[in-house]
């Protein structure tokens, strides 16, 4: 998107126009790494959580490891439902629901994630935050799945002319 343009994200013809296809390749490739960097981030929050005292369960770390995720996760989706899904859509009308279905479990894991928030800002329990890690990590991994299932043939011949970060996030 150029500066001062708000009709959405712009897009360039495909491979067979252009001949450049290192930089269509490369979303697939880019989505995949930021899910991984995603999961990683998660996995490390958990071992913050077991690391932490029982009497003290919202440790420094675990603030901070948990802050991170969340805003890493929640800045990835924006940047999917602001810039990503729409260029889709607009390149794969057939894809519309699939992109709904993706937007709303976007929805889904805000609302998770502000539980868990609320959870490490209250000093809830060990048990209490694990059940919200738990939760956050089974349907973040299926909301993953279910998108590379969708989305990763798309992204191979998607021309988005994008920044990365502003379409999957800071990570």
């Amino acid at each position: 998107m150029t500066e001062g343009d708000t009709t959405g994200p712009a897009t360039r013809p495909g491979p067979a126009a252009t001949g450049d296809t290192s930089r269509l390749v490369a979303w697939s490739r880019e989505l995949r790494a930021v899910h991984e960097r995603l999961r990683d981030a998660l996995r490390v929050t958990r071992a913050a959580l077991d690391d932490g005292e029982p009497a003290e369960p919202a440790t420094r770390d675990l603030l901070l490891f948990c802050h991170g995720f969340c805003t890493a996760l929640t800045r990835h989706h924006e940047g999917e439902d602001r810039e990503l899904f729409p260029a889709i859509a607009a390149a794969h009308p057939e894809l519309v629901g699939t992109l709904r279905n993706l937007t709303q479990d976007h929805s889904m894991i805000t609302h998770l994630l502000s539980g868990l928030q609320a959870a490490v800002d209250r000093s809830a329990s060990p048990d209490e935050l694990d059940r919200h890690l738990e939760g956050v990590a089974a349907i973040m991994e299926s909301h993953f799945r279910y998108e590379e299932r969708a989305l990763l043939t798309v992204l191979d011949t998607l021309a988005l002319d994008a920044d990365v970060r502003d379409v999957l996030g800071p990570l």
